[in-house]
């Protein structure tokens, strides 16, 4: 069994500081959590950004200034920048981090419904993403809210736009897409085409149990206050935490934890012309 890899999703576009205090939204302060992560053993940072008003924003600027930030802090995790729906609607706003060439993005290949929105992803979005992330030598972490968009990554593979091997990431537990339960990771999982690597983020109160089962199973573990505000019932997380629960988690189970190098590795990144 590979080494666990741990991906840290510290900020998201919905947690607020009216919701926890918790929730880095600056860049520094994005930087800073993404950096304790990494020491605790986080080996991949899915990264998004919050403008002057700590309102979600697509606006390159604010990525870029992650990344400075990240790099002055000396941090070696995978930068994997988001290209989700909530910070920007139009192929250009949806697109406009990539142009900072990070190692990894991630890449949803269908659409699917929030608890209080639709989350559009048309066809043409979705070749447009993969299209350049193949001419920037990014990898994409495809998102997989249903069974469906495996196969749609599929059929890009096919097209020549999405290069083997695949990376999954399994988000359940949203409302409104796959319920958070073993047969679901299951079948998930059983779908995979050969040679894929996958991770799995649940949202929810089932994080917990379901993530266990999965880095027992092979699979790779998404945490972060962009998923789970809550550490436990009634008390509030830091991205920290949840790091560092993962890692007992996985050690008592005998399974080691990847660093970003063996994690570059494990999902074969290539590095960026």
């Amino acid at each position: 069994m590979e080494k666990l890899i741990i991906t840290i999703a510290p900020t998201g576009n919905v947690p607020t500081r009216e919701m926890t205090p918790h929730v880095p939204v600056t860049p520094e302060e994005i930087a800073r959590d993404i950096m304790d992560c990494y020491r605790a053993g986080a080996a991949v940072a899915h990264i998004h950004a919050r403008d002057e008003n700590q309102k979600p924003t697509h606006k390159v600027e604010f990525f870029a200034e992650i990344l400075r930030r990240l790099d002055e802090l000396g941090c070696p995790v995978i930068r994997q920048l988001s290209t989700g729906g909530r910070h920007g609607r139009t192929l250009e706003e949806r697109s406009a981090n990539l142009q900072l060439n990070p190692e990894m993005a991630s890449l949803c290949t269908g659409s699917t419904n929030f608890p209080n929105m639709a989350y559009v992803n048309p066809p043409d979005l979705v070749e447009h993403l993969a299209r350049i992330m193949l001419e920037r030598n990014i990898k994409p972490e495809i998102e997989v809210f249903d069974t469906a968009m495996i196969n749609n990554a599929v059929l890009l593979k096919e097209a020549g736009l999405l290069r083997e091997p695949l990376h999954f990431n399994f988000v359940l537990g949203i409302r409104g897409a796959l319920p958070a339960t073993p047969k679901n990771l299951f079948h998930l999982v059983e779908s995979l085409p050969p040679g894929s690597t996958w991770t799995v983020t649940v949202i929810g109160p089932q994080h917990v149990y379901l993530s266990t089962i999965a880095l027992a199973m092979g699979g790779h573990v998404r945490v972060g206050i962009e998923d789970n505000i809550y550490y436990q019932k009634g008390v509030l997380a830091k991205n920290v935490q949840l790091v560092e629960r993962i890692v007992r988690i996985a050690r008592a189970v005998g399974r080691d934890i990847a660093t970003p190098d063996e994690a570059r590795r494990i999902l074969g990144l290539k590095g960026n012309s």
